[in-house]
C-alpha cells in the first residue's frame, strides 16, 4: 500500500496511548491531548479546538466502542511546519461506525444525542470512520492552523 511520505526533515510530534473504556478513561484522552500539543508549541487554537474533537471521540468510542474488557486508542499527530493536527480514536466496535443523526424524516429538529459529530465537523477540516482490522474502527479528524508568515 503506498503512503504519503512526509517532507524529510519536517519535525512531526507524535503521541499514542491506551486508556481505559471509561468517562475516566475519557477525560484523560482529553487531558493527555492537550499536555501533548502544549508541549508540542501547537497555537492556542488548534489545541482548543482538538480538545473538543478528542473529548468527543473519546467519549463516543466509551459509549458506543465499548467492548468489555477492550480498551480504546488515542493517536496524534502534529506536523507543525504545515500547522496539521491528526486525531485519531480506535475502538473495538467495527461493525457500528459513526453517523451525525437529523431530525425525523421531515422535520427539522435534530434528535436527542447526535451533536458531537456535528460539532466534530465544524471544528475538524475533514473527518472520517476506517475500518482498524481484526474487529474495530478508528475515528479520524485532521485540524489545521493557519500557518504563520
Amino acid at each position: 500500500m503506498n503512503h504519503a511520505t512526509p517532507h524529510v526533515g519536517a519535525p512531526v510530534g507524535t503521541f499514542t496511548q491506551l486508556l481505559s473504556s471509561t468517562r475516566r478513561g475519557a477525560r484523560l484522552a482529553r487531558l493527555l491531548a492537550v499536555t501533548a500539543l502544549r508541549s508540542w508549541g501547537a497555537p492556542e487554537d488548534l489545541t482548543e479546538r482538538a480538545e473538543l474533537v478528542v473529548a468527543e471521540l473519546a467519549a463516543n468510542a466509551v459509549l458506543h466502542g465499548l467492548v468489555p474488557g477492550r480498551c480504546f486508542r488515542l493517536t496524534l499527530a502534529f506536523d507543525p511546519p504545515a500547522g496539521h493536527l491528526r486525531v485519531e480514536v480506535t475502538d473495538a466496535r467495527g461493525e457500528l461506525y459513526p453517523q451525525i443523526l437529523t431530525g425525523a424524516a421531515g422535520s427539522d429538529e435534530p434528535r436527542p444525542g447526535g451533536r458531537g459529530l456535528m460539532l466534530v465537523a465544524a471544528l475538524a477540516d475533514h473527518w472520517d470512520c476506517v475500518p482498524h482490522p481484526p474487529g474495530g474502527k478508528t475515528v479520524r479528524a485532521v485540524l489545521t492552523a493557519p500557518v504563520a508568515p
